[in-house]
């Protein structure tokens, strides 16, 4: 995995993850969390890379344009697009702040990948035919399973030249962005 598309993967997953359905609450947003997660998710981050007040505030004004015009025709409303870019932003910084301040790097290459049925998923396909149990799902994983899935994820990880966490990243963008 080349460092772009790690970057777009991680950009990804903070859109679709930081972009619920819980932000798009009301009549008339059908079809704006979609919308939103594909426009934050490929949004260019290094505008809002400033500290001039003014600077900051028109990247902000034209991203919040930019944003409302890709929102369905009956969503577009200032309020609800300024409200997700805000999410959006917020989450991009904590994940960086938060890593920086307990320095999680020190660990990265010892987190281990989030297993659900879209990485077990992949995960299987990796391995090849019956070299992984059958998924039974989170509520039934075990220690001794997810030890099993876990070695495969450091195998793929390493690979692509990642640390397996980040292999959500990229499981999950695939096949669900709108690029």
């Amino acid at each position: 995995m080349t460092k772009k598309d790690f970057l777009a993967a991680i950009q990804s997953r903070t859109a679709r993850v930081s972009i619920g359905a819980s932000a798009a609450r009301g009549r008339g947003n059908k079809g704006a969390v979609t919308r939103a997660r594909s426009y934050l998710g490929q949004l260019d981050l290094t505008l809002f890379a400033v500290r001039n007040r003014t600077a900051f505030k028109a990247q902000l004004d034209r991203a919040t344009v930019g944003l409302m015009s890709a929102l369905p025709r009956k969503a577009r409303r200032w309020g609800l697009a300024r409200k997700f870019l805000n999410i959006f932003l917020r989450d991009c910084f904590y994940t960086t702040y938060l890593a920086r301040v307990y320095h999680l790097d020190r660990a990265e290459k010892l987190f281990e990948l989030p297993l659900d049925s879209i990485t077990a998923k992949e995960l299987r396909r990796a391995a090849g035919r019956g070299h992984l149990p059958r998924w039974l799902g989170v509520r039934k994983l075990n220690k001794e399973t997810s030890a099993r899935y876990q070695a495969v994820a450091l195998e793929e990880a390493k690979y692509e030249k990642v640390a397996r966490v980040h292999l959500d990243s990229k499981y999950w963008s695939a096949n669900r962005d709108m690029r």
